[in-house]
């Protein structure tokens, strides 16, 4: 009796989630490693996630890339497989229509998968980067994400520019400063919204779990669609426990 009641208390939340979606005029979305695992990619922080095989500072830093190459290239490699394998899921495709709808204004994403550009939308401000994207670590210079793709077997191989740098990731790698461009357009995003949507995100790492705050301040209404607790559970407007992409796909039936 007690599992059917909170099944009908999911239920009610779900369908006053979506009643909102289909209203709100000026809507920004926070997503984090929750809105891409429903496409098939593990994320870093769950028991089963990459994180519990490698400790984050082990593999994806600036020391790890200068001073153990060859298994930050073959951590890489290997995320960049994955990502060949995935295509962005129902509610991926949700947000797309959204914002076409004129509806969502912008998304601000902490995943470096890309799957929210490959489903379509435009405004997406990547706050952790790219993984669909390569630059030089020391002169910026732009590169063909396919050069990170082939195997890196000893130093002689690893993929540099023509000033000699290293070729890597265009994401944030721990050490390093947010991207100021995508961290002004979140911030300005957040400061004119209606209402935010926080969507798989536990907001435990910063600034990103700050960015809520912004939204609230601005008198906007916050909902969170997260399958675990967040820090700002008891301020939300509208809580669900439930899967991004089966919830969001209902949008659109």
């Amino acid at each position: 009796m007690e599992e059917r009641f909170m099944d009908d208390r999911v239920k009610k939340l779900e369908d006053r989630l979506i009643e909102e979606l289909q209203e709100v005029e000026r809507l920004v979305v926070l997503t984090g490693a929750g809105m891409s695992t429903e496409s098939g990619l593990p994320d870093f922080r769950s028991p089963d996630g990459l994180w519990s095989r490698y400790r984050p500072e082990e593999l994806a830093s600036v020391d790890a890339l200068l001073e153990r190459p060859l298994l930050f290239y073959e951590f890489y490699r290997t995320r960049l497989e994955m990502l060949d394998r995935v295509k962005p899921n129902a509610g991926h495709r949700a947000l797309a229509e959204l914002e076409k709808q004129g509806r969502l204004q912008w998304i601000v994403t902490q995943n470096v998968d890309g799957l929210h550009t490959a489903a379509g939308s435009r405004n997406v401000a990547e706050l952790h980067g790219s993984l669909r994207e390569a630059r030089c670590h020391d002169c910026g210079r732009p590169h063909p994400v396919e050069v990170l793709k082939k195997p890196v077997n000893d130093i002689a191989s690893l993929p540099r520019c023509r000033c000699g740098g290293l070729i890597r990731p265009a994401i944030v790698l721990f050490g390093e400063l947010l991207p100021e461009k995508a961290l002004y357009q979140a911030k300005t995003a957040l400061e004119n919204c209606e209402a935010l949507l926080v969507i798989g995100t536990s907001l435990q790492v910063y600034p990103a779990a700050s960015l809520p705050q912004i939204a609230l301040e601005q008198g906007a209404r916050l909902w969170i669609l997260n399958l675990t607790p967040t820090p700002y559970d008891g301020v939300a407007e509208i809580v669900v426990r439930s899967k991004a992409a089966e919830v969001l796909a209902r949008l659109f039936e």
